[in-house]
């Protein structure tokens, strides 16, 4: 009597923590939908002669020489507008 007693209350708190546990087809959705919209170019295109996924890192190692060296190319900078005005009057 005793053990039967002890597998009616396991079922019954097996029944009572499975409904704890929904089941939501959306679950993790937010996660997914996270890592999606931060995912700049899931296919990038390289340039020429540029470094490539799998090089050996000759490419980062002069570079890096270069960049030691004041070698590098001077930066051009663009402006987002034509004219420059002092604000509204």
């Amino acid at each position: 009597m005793r053990s039967e007693l002890k597998w009616i209350a396991a079922g019954a708190a097996l029944l009572v923590t499975a409904g704890c546990a929904p089941v939501d087809p959306g679950f993790g959705e937010a996660l997914r939908y996270d890592q999606a919209i931060q995912t700049i170019d899931p296919e990038p295109a390289y340039p020429e002669g540029g470094a490539q996924p799998g090089d050996s890192g000759e490419h980062a190692a002069k570079a890096t020489e270069r960049y030691r060296k004041g070698t590098t190319k001077p930066v051009h900078r663009e402006s987002a507008s034509s004219s420059v005005g002092s604000g509204p009057n």
